[in-house]
């Protein structure tokens, strides 16, 4: 089967790309690299000339004044000068609602070109789009995401790009891709409940994660307990990372000749990959359902991640044991997790095998692509 890949989160596409190509199919993926991440891709339609020096600041100055992103516009047009080599695939599948991430009505022009050089269309809801973004503004989850700005009306930087779907030029692209789809698949809980009852939804498909090219680190606990978060300014409210801030003060006081804890922002990769390494526990996010890549990343390295572990995921794996800390926002409860495992660091030990065994069971890349083929077969 020939299949195309539009777009990229986290690694997600590229994944499930690896579990394909395992499966002897014929696979494109075209993307933006998920700007600084730089993933690989087959095809690229990056902004690189926008975002070089020499148009920093003008493109700056037309977002500030005209609220005209020069960026988008690029990855429209690259993306347009791609569509030659895009022709005669059996499988398209969109990693979100905005996957080239160009002007909305640009976007469904490109749309429509694509459909008629291919057959099926499918939509991944991997991030936020329009309806999970709905969902949340209509406080319909106990807590997420959007749970800082609904309580506060504050609209930090980090708000004005998720409010965006739920605009009125998203939401013709978003009737658009439902319209001309032949469905839509999520990839978490955080998703997927929201997609509940819609008539185009074709059901929950875990992250592939492919552990062959993560190594399992057994942990041994010889002296200190060490804990690890890293702070990304970029998603620090939605992440609720103030409430880890709270609990490690507390902790640090509470437990400082037991306790080592490493907290970093923006520092060079090698750096971060080996503070990360060295972790046993791994704070990630607390406004979540289910895990995402960064969380089930650090689980297959056998990590203890504090992360999104509620109810419904639990029910749908059938956990008898915890693979990972359901971390909520409350100081009071994450200080009362992590002192029982900083009190009983055996129990450490014993959740960072079942995470490595949980992802390597659940999120096996190669049998995550072969739902998707039996989805698209359908």
């Amino acid at each position: 089967m020939r299949i195309l890949l539009i777009g990229e989160y986290s690694r997600l596409h590229n994944s499930l790309k690896e579990g394909l190509l395992t499966l002897g199919h014929e696979v494109t993926l075209v993307s933006d690299g998920d700007d600084f991440k730089n993933y690989p891709n087959d095809y690229s339609y990056d902004a690189k000339w926008s975002k070089s020096k020499l148009l920093f600041y003008p493109r700056r100055a037309l977002h500030k004044f005209f609220k005209i992103d020069i960026a988008s516009i690029e990855r429209g047009l690259r993306f347009y000068f791609l569509l030659p080599k895009l022709k005669k695939f059996e499988v398209i599948q969109f990693i979100n609602e905005a996957s080239i991430n160009t002007i909305a009505s640009f976007e469904i022009y490109l749309i429509q070109k694509l459909l008629l050089h291919n057959n099926k269309l499918f939509l991944l809801s991997s991030g936020a789009d329009a309806v999970n973004v709905q969902y949340m503004l209509d406080k319909k989850f106990k807590y997420s995401i959007l749970t800082p700005y609904l309580e506060e009306q504050k609209a930090s930087n980090e708000y004005p790009y998720m409010l965006r779907y739920v605009s009125k030029s998203h939401l013709k692209l978003h009737h658009f891709l439902y319209q001309n789809s032949n469905g839509v698949i999520a990839t978490d809980f955080d998703y997927a409940i929201p997609l509940e009852g819609k008539s185009k939804y074709l059901g929950l498909i875990p992250n592939p994660i492919n552990c062959a090219k993560i190594d399992f680190i057994p942990m041994e606990i010889k002296d200190k307990v060490v804990l690890f978060l890293g702070i990304n300014r970029h998603n620090y409210v939605k992440k609720g990372i103030h409430f880890f801030e709270e609990a490690l003060k507390i902790i640090d006081e509470k437990y400082a000749a037991k306790v080592e804890i490493i907290i970093t922002e923006n520092i060079p990769y090698e750096k971060y990959i080996q503070l990360y390494n060295k972790a046993h526990i791994l704070l990630d996010q607390v406004y979540a359902y289910d895990q995402g890549y960064n969380a089930l990343e650090a689980m297959a390295k056998g990590k203890v991640v504090f992360t999104g572990a509620e109810q419904e995921y639990i029910d749908y794996y059938q956990l008898t044991d915890r693979v990972a800390i359901n971390a909520l926002p409350d100081v009071h409860e994450l200080v009362k997790e992590l002192s029982l495992l900083i009190e009983n660091p055996q129990e450490i030990i014993r959740i960072g095998k079942e995470a490595r065994a949980f992802v390597e069971k659940e999120h096996n890349y190669v049998k995550i692509a072969e739902k998707y083929l039996k989805v698209w077969d359908k």
